[in-house]
């Protein structure tokens, strides 16, 4: 059960940092910084790497505890656990305490996510907006300026270059 406790709580502190960084991800997302956002990206993936690995330790450290209990692991949660550890009322408390604290940090860290996810399809959307609109300037009509012999001689209104402008 100390096995347990002990991932679990290494696990909500990983999701802690996780989620810190999912915060610090917005504001660099609403200034446009690919850079730091780059930088944010790579500790993330650090993180969830670590994270994965003790969610596997977890696994392994719920199903030696079912086999103990012969329970069955796949339905062996951590709210049958903390009841189960009525007789043990320090170890089901600190039981309760992690899995609290790991739900509302995850739930917490989901809801980060989504703004963020909501802000980098903004992003995307003006990206795409102002495309177009680079686009359209290109293809603008021409002018009707005629020459002596009557035939169009007339500018292309807008943009006259060819080709992405990545100065601009």
């Amino acid at each position: 059960m100390e096995n347990l406790i002990d991932v679990l709580n290494r696990e909500s502190s990983e999701y802690k940092g996780l989620l810190e960084l999912s915060e610090k991800k917005t504001s660099i997302i609403v200034s446009g910084n690919l850079e730091n956002l780059q930088k944010i990206t790579d500790e993330e993936q650090e993180l969830v790497s670590r994270i994965a690995n003790l969610e596997k330790k977890r696994v392994e450290v719920t199903a030696d505890i079912a086999n103990v209990l012969n329970k069955d692991v796949a339905t062996l949660k951590l709210k049958n656990l903390i009841d189960m550890l009525s007789s043990r009322p320090a170890e089901a408390a600190a039981l309760a305490k992690v899995h609290d604290e790991l739900q509302g940090t995850v739930k917490i860290l989901q809801r980060v996510n989504e703004q963020n996810r909501e802000l980098l399809a903004n992003a995307l959307e003006m990206v795409e907006f102002e495309m177009n609109l680079m686009q359209a300037a290109k293809t603008a009509p021409e002018t009707a300026n005629y020459n002596k012999g009557a035939y169009n001689a007339g500018d292309t209104m807008g943009v006259s270059r060819s080709g992405f402008d990545a100065k601009q």
